[in-house]
């Protein structure tokens, strides 16, 4: 193959690295071929089958053959907030690792923390819908902590509709955080499900004139509350009709979990309406959450179907065994990260209803990913491979390579250029708009970021499981962050921090 594209070299004595002889796929392009990949400092500059001695000389060559060569995976869902974590989804080919869903505030105080902590992934952050109705109606401050924010579940104050000063007020405080680098906003409507809609709608109206996508996730469905003010998914679909503004379903498998093909009916009618609707989903029958939320309320477990037995805490490995000891945990404890499990993984029925999500024409992967927590609250490590004791849901280490073992290997609903356009590709293009940062990201043409993943195709699986959730995905032989590696040979450096924040840009 000749060279199917041509790039300045950079000035001579830069870093160069050579990915010799792999299978390059570029979802960008369509491109999927074995070729040779030059970066330097930190983008893709060169691409092809015969690179001249002047393009590569002086490159440090890796012998990539028998690879699959690709962007890494962009997960616009990930609530690990620590290096921990994010070792953990580095190993499952994630490179960019964004909390859209929730979001963090204030945003420049999490971008902050984040930079001094050093983190080897790529992240940001949404502004947070829960947050700031949290300083409106309660007077709290928020404070740019993923355990704090957590902790907001268990607090009814936020949760009710808003008066018209409350509204004004957290309004603007969504307005600052997107002139402050918010990528968007992320809204929890899953956690104050009886809201006035039209509140939801001036979330809309909001984002639409900032030109900056929502990331919803969606209030109770019809079938699981008939007195809901509106069907949860059918209301993303309205707000985007009316007002234009670019709306991202979260998570669709864990809130319409037996429902799904209604839900993705709708998504497919409003999309083909010409609305501005994207989805994501993840290959678990159980979601995570706090033990506080609104939905997991004893009495509210019969409207999907479970039982306090179907819900697991997390760092003590706890099953719920009644009402009464729910009830207890969510009075004491309401912050605690628990397990919900809502589908049979080993039923085929219910597996079914996973692979239908994943499916769905451009639903994006993305992993809900929580963060790892040990006994006494203790939340980091620096240790590599992680001491024992951490608990976390196995999405986290390993959602990008369960979907890809089960749509590529297993069933063949992907091929790997498919693969790459859903955990790549679309999750970076949803971002476009907002951040022109994003355009670099998800694709290896010439120029963009040399956040690539190299993964041995017959051997990239997810290995994490609900009894051992911290074990690491296997199969990504070298991934590289802004050109810098972080995985090499399959093994952690544990000194490389190349993580840099994705910004919204100025408004």
């Amino acid at each position: 193959m000749t060279n199917w594209h041509a790039f300045e070299i950079c000035q001579a004595g830069s870093m160069r690295t050579l990915l010799k002889g792999g299978r390059v796929i570029d979802p960008g392009t369509g491109h999927d071929d074995i070729s040779d990949l030059l970066i330097e400092n930190g983008r893709v500059v060169a691409a092809g089958a015969q690179l001249s001695p002047a393009e590569t000389e002086r490159a440090a060559v890796i012998d990539v053959s028998g690879c699959i060569v690709g962007p890494g995976f962009v997960d616009l869902h990930s609530h690990v907030h620590s290096i921990a974590g994010q070792r953990l989804q580095a190993m499952d080919g994630v490179t960019t690792a964004l909390d859209l869903e929730a979001g963090l505030a204030p945003v420049t105080a999490a971008m902050a923390n984040a930079a001094r902590e050093g983190r080897p992934l790529n992240y940001g952050f949404s502004a947070s819908w829960a947050q700031a109705r949290a300083f409106a109606h309660l007077g709290e401050a928020p404070v740019a902590d993923v355990h704090n924010a957590l902790g907001l579940l268990a607090k009814p104050e936020w949760q009710r509709s808003s008066s018209p000063r409350e509204l004004n007020t957290w309004l603007a405080q969504l307005e600052t955080e997107i002139a402050d680098g918010a990528l968007g906003i992320g809204i929890l409507l899953g956690y104050a499900p009886r809201t006035d809609p039209a509140e939801f709608l001036a979330v809309a109206r909001l984002a639409a004139a900032a030109n900056a996508p929502t990331f919803t996730h969606v209030r109770e469905l019809i079938e699981a509350d008939p007195t809901t003010p509106i069907d949860g998914s059918a209301e993303i679909m309205i707000a985007a009709a009316e007002t234009g503004a670019a709306m991202h379903h979260c998570h669709v498998n864990s809130t319409s979990r037996r429902h799904i093909d209604r839900v993705l009916g709708m998504l497919e009618r409003s999309q083909a309406e010409g609305n501005r609707v994207t989805v994501e989903t993840y290959p678990y029958g159980a979601g995570s959450t706090g033990v506080g939320a609104f939905f997991l309320a004893p009495e509210r477990l019969g409207a999907w179907g479970i039982k306090p037995s179907d819900i697991t805490m997390v760092t003590t490995g706890e099953r719920v065994a009644d009402a009464a000891r729910l009830s207890e945990i969510r009075r004491t404890d309401p912050a605690a990260e628990c397990i919900v499990a809502f589908l049979n993984e080993e039923d085929p029925s219910d597996r079914a209803l996973l692979q239908s999500a994943l499916a769905f024409p451009d639903a994006i992967v993305a992993s809900d990913a929580m963060p790892v927590k040990w006994a006494g609250e203790v939340r980091e490590s620096l240790q590599w491979p992680l001491p024992a004791g951490g608990a976390t849901h196995p999405r986290t280490a390993g959602t990008f390579a369960r979907s890809i073992r089960m749509m590529v290997r297993e069933t063949g609903a992907w091929s790997w250029l498919e693969a790459f356009r859903r955990c790549s590709y679309l999750p970076a293009r949803v971002l476009d708009d907002a951040a022109s940062g994003a355009r670099a990201k998800g694709h290896i043409g010439i120029g963009a970021d040399a956040d690539i993943v190299v993964i041995e195709p017959e051997r990239f699986s997810d290995t994490a499981s609900y009894l051992d959730s911290t074990r690491p995905s296997v199969g990504v032989r070298h991934l590289f962050v802004g050109g810098t590696a972080v995985v090499r040979g399959g093994l952690m450096l544990t000194d490389a921090f190349p993580g840099r924040a994705l910004k919204g840009d100025p408004r």
